[in-house]
């Protein structure tokens, strides 16, 4: 019987290498420092950020292999990034981006790989420049001027970081081929515009605490026209003189010591409530103007406290505040909270009636229906072709669809005790 002696198995280069730097690496994981000079610790510096990125290639050249390998199923796996990333405590999105560039780089992207496997350009920076060259229009552009674009962006690589590479990127055409630089740039603008417009959003919610808090989305154009708008009013020169931030007579000093997030919020509400009222469009026959409702003492100096006609309530020196600016209309209330009849000399009720009957009524006077003052009509309740007069009394907010029914003769209208309408069809 013959023994075989059994060979020791051979591991691969890159394997072997890997093992090799742990094991130089556990032997300085107690080596101090202190004693390097500026000097050597600046040269040490670069040099460990160049030998970083060499070893993210190879980490990406491994992550290619294992991907075509499909490694991952072999541990139950449904990808190999999400192997990777529960093996190392990775986030899946990390480990994904990372298997994509990977795989990138093993394609058409090898000189951009070439690079980095000489500490020549940044992981994240590889990452942009595959991302600027395959944004490239297939229509407009060639393989070779697809290659000078890369070629060009590696060398660039030397003198920008990430950052700014990827602005780079976005113009590489203006730079390598502007004879269609130029169309290419106005299909992405165009493109890029209409995403923006249709992911437009504006929220708004009441914490009832006294406060509202926000989120919005806006085109980067309207965008930097609003924060430019309201960075002039928050400028501390103008801020010293207005804001409310600061005790009365405060210096530029004083403002500047505000943050600047504070300062851009004081300035959101100088900017709505300047806003010239005149500029506004039109809602149901009105300007959209505050409305601030007080009794007469409120005006005066008293403690009752105001609101507005949306249902909010203020503080009596807020109220008295608020009618000093533009685009707030004081209703003052008299005897009995009635605002007075302001004349019925027009077929049309004028914009001082509306704004007394939108205050009263508040709402669409229909059973079940709340559409606000500024979508609905102002109805005579004694039709004007009937004799009717046009005045605060007898008129009364109906939305479009509830005013048609008014004037509809399949239905007839009741009025409740409360003052609400009701409707029924006749049969």
């Amino acid at each position: 019987m013959s023994i075989t002696a059994s060979q020791p198995t051979r591991r691969h280069p890159v394997a072997a290498v890997v093992e090799r730097l742990h094991a130089e690496l556990d032997d300085l994981t107690e080596t101090p420092v202190w004693s390097m000079d500026g000097a050597e610790a600046a040269s040490t510096l670069k040099q460990l950020t160049r030998l970083a990125a060499r070893v993210a290639e190879v980490e990406l050249r491994v992550a290619a292999h294992a991907d075509r390998c499909e490694a991952g199923q072999g541990f139950g796996a449904t990808t190999t990034a999400n192997w990777w990333a529960v093996e190392t405590r990775q986030t899946r999105a990390l480990a994904h981006g990372k298997v994509r560039l990977a795989n990138a780089l093993d394609g058409e992207h090898e000189h951009v790989r070439d690079a980095m496997a000489v500490g020549e350009l940044l992981p994240e920076q590889a990452r942009v420049i595959v991302d600027a060259v395959d944004a490239l229009p297939a229509d407009l552009v060639d393989a070779e001027t697809v290659q000078l674009a890369r070629t060009t962006l590696i060398e660039s690589a030397r003198d920008h970081d990430a950052k700014a590479l990827k602005i780079l990127g976005r113009r590489i055409l203006d730079v390598i081929a502007p004879e269609v630089g130029e169309a290419h740039e106005a299909r992405q603008l165009e493109a890029e515009e209409r995403r923006a417009q249709e992911s437009v959003r504006l929220t708004m919610s009441d914490d009832g605490q006294g406060r509202s808090h926000g989120r919005f989305t806006l085109p980067t154009v309207q965008a930097e026209m609003f924060t430019k708008q309201l960075m002039a009013i928050a400028a501390p020169k103008h801020q010293a003189a207005t804001c409310d931030g600061v005790p009365t007579g405060a210096t530029t000093d004083a403002v500047e010591r505000l943050s600047w997030p504070h300062r851009m919020g004081l300035a959101l509400i100088e900017w709505i409530e300047r806003y010239p009222a005149d500029g506004l469009p039109c809602a149901g026959g009105l300007t959209a103007s505050a409305v601030v409702t007080m009794p007469l003492e409120t005006m005066t100096g008293g403690l009752a406290a105001a609101s507005l006609d949306t249902g909010a309530r203020i503080s009596p020196g807020q109220a008295r505040r608020l009618l000093c600016e533009a685009g707030i209309i004081p209703a003052v209330l008299g005897g009995g909270s009635q605002v007075l009849d302001v004349g019925r000399k027009h077929r049309f009720h004028t914009g001082p009636q509306r704004i007394a009957i939108g205050t009263r009524d508040k709402h669409c006077t229909a059973e079940g229906c709340d559409w606000p003052p500024g979508l609905c009509h102002v109805h005579h309740d004694i039709p004007w072709h009937k004799g009717g007069g046009t005045s605060v009394e007898k008129g009364r907010l109906l939305c479009p669809r509830h005013h048609t029914m008014a004037h509809d003769p399949r239905y007839s209208t009741a009025t409740r005790p409360g003052g609400k309408v009701a409707f029924t069809r006749r049969t």
